[in-house]
């Protein structure tokens, strides 16, 4: 999409991650918090800091984000721990080309395996779509694991080493 800019995150963005995790409605107040810490984190010691965030850039602003990370004691897993969308700037393809640019990094750090886990609640049935339609599968479901009536849902993607975007049998 034209006049959409990726790239990772500096300093100066971690206000607006904060503000897009708040904006979309998506995040209490703890998660927000904690996206905010681990932007904080990123900032200070880079892809070092095991959070990989990248920015999309629209109209000179922060239009989304997504931060991934390799999964500790594993080879070639990574998890896809945030992805939000300012919700004025949602419906552009904004989420796609984040989501395409953290799989390209992923498998250029010879990744493998992608996990995505996201909440069971109605609210969420947007974002279980998102990540159907860009070929996770749905692998694990924890009923409630987060609250009493929101159970986990985890979704995973096994990333082409030179052929198709989909999960092996």
């Amino acid at each position: 999409m034209a006049g959409i800019t990726l790239r990772p995150m500096r300093a100066d963005d971690v206000e607006e991650i904060v503000r897009i995790s708040k904006a979309t409605g998506f995040f209490n107040p703890q998660e927000v918090e904690v996206a905010g810490e681990l932007a904080l984190e990123a900032a200070e010691k880079g892809d070092a800091s095991g959070y990989h965030f990248r920015v999309a850039i629209r109209s000179q602003q922060v239009a989304g984000y997504v931060c991934f990370g390799p999964t500790p004691l594993t080879k070639g897993t990574w998890d896809l721990y945030w992805i939000a969308v300012d919700p004025q700037q949602q419906r552009l393809g904004i989420g796609n080309r984040l989501m395409s640019l953290a799989e390209e990094e992923i498998r250029l750090q010879q990744g493998r395996l992608v996990l995505v886990e996201t909440s069971s609640r109605a609210l969420y049935e947007p974002t279980r779509e998102f990540y159907k339609r860009l070929g996770y599968q749905e692998v694990s479901y924890i009923p409630d694991f987060y609250d009493k009536g929101d159970g986990r849902v985890t979704f995973a993607k096994v990333l082409p080493q030179g052929g198709a975007n989909k999960m092996r049998p």
